[in-house]
């Protein structure tokens, strides 16, 4: 009898595992299939090579691919330095203290902050007081703020696995703790620390309410820095909800789907040949 119940728990539990991660899954492929059956047939050459006109319905989405990849650019430039030697700190420079605590915790906090609190923090702070204006620096220097809690997290969680007699060795030989850290620690965990980055910039390319309030969303090319800019994200949100064109928005959407599967495949293989070459 106990044998039984305990099976049937077994088996319930199954059930309701495999449905949890099969709907997961058939929610992807729903998204996936609606968007890029309307949005397929609008992609073509000149799509991705003319810019938008007539305020989007007509043209393609050039100026809103260089924003997007300008702007993630300068989001993943300043926020991996920051959130991987915030992890470098936290589990190689310190033990666990008060410092440590606070730090940790207010990472936790920013997890959680929404992100037009992030896009109402850039506004004021870079846009209005540093006089920034609407650009690619004030919206990048904003992303980056919001994608440090993934960065640091995962990043101390690939350098908290390195195994501990790996720092011995190194010490053993004469290293330094800059040394150990850059040579043994950083090399082990970089597949972890590189997954982190690839999460901060799928967040950073989907993100609109911020880059709304911090980069504009100006349909002219960019020319600095300085110039404002509009994303795909929020071209395809400003096509979809004030109704200018829902084949462009699709269209749009379906390249934002592409862009971000060909970023995910290429890290995937770099990751995987790093860690052959390791081997």
């Amino acid at each position: 009898m106990v044998n039984r119940t305990r099976y049937f728990t077994q088996g319930i539990a199954k059930f309701f595992i495999w449905t949890a991660a099969l709907s997961t899954i058939a929610v992807m492929i729903l998204i996936l299939i609606q968007i890029l059956k309307e949005g397929l047939p609008a992609l073509h050459l000149r799509f991705f090579l003319d810019s938008p006109k007539n305020m989007g319905r007509e043209g393609g989405i050039f100026s809103t691919i260089i924003g997007t990849v300008a702007l993630t650019g300068v989001a993943i430039l300043f926020g991996t330095p920051l959130g991987v030697g915030t992890a470098i700190f936290l589990r190689e420079y310190t033990r666990e203290s008060k410092i440590s605590r606070i730090i940790r915790f207010g990472t936790d906090c920013l997890a959680g902050v929404p992100s037009i609190i992030f896009g109402l923090f850039g506004f004021v702070f870079f846009v209005i007081w540093l006089n920034m204006g609407w650009s690619i620096l004030s919206g990048g220097l904003t992303l980056a703020a919001m994608i440090l809690p993934t960065i640091i997290s995962t990043a101390e969680e690939s350098i908290r696995a390195i195994p501990h007699p790996y720092r011995e060795v190194s010490y053993s030989l004469g290293g330094t703790k800059w040394q150990t850290v850059t040579r043994v620690v950083l090399p082990s965990a970089l597949p972890g620390i590189f997954t982190g980055i690839l999460l901060s910039v799928g967040r950073s390319i989907g993100e609109t309410a911020a880059v709304i309030l911090t980069a504009g969303s100006s349909l002219v090319m960019p020319t600095s820095l300085f110039s404002p800019i509009r994303t795909m994200a929020v071209h395809f949100y400003i096509l979809a909800r004030e109704g200018i064109s829902m084949e462009m928005a699709y269209g749009t959407g379906a390249a934002l789907i592409l862009l971000v599967l060909i970023i995910n495949m290429i890290a995937q293989w770099l990751i995987n040949r790093y860690i052959r070459h390791r081997a």
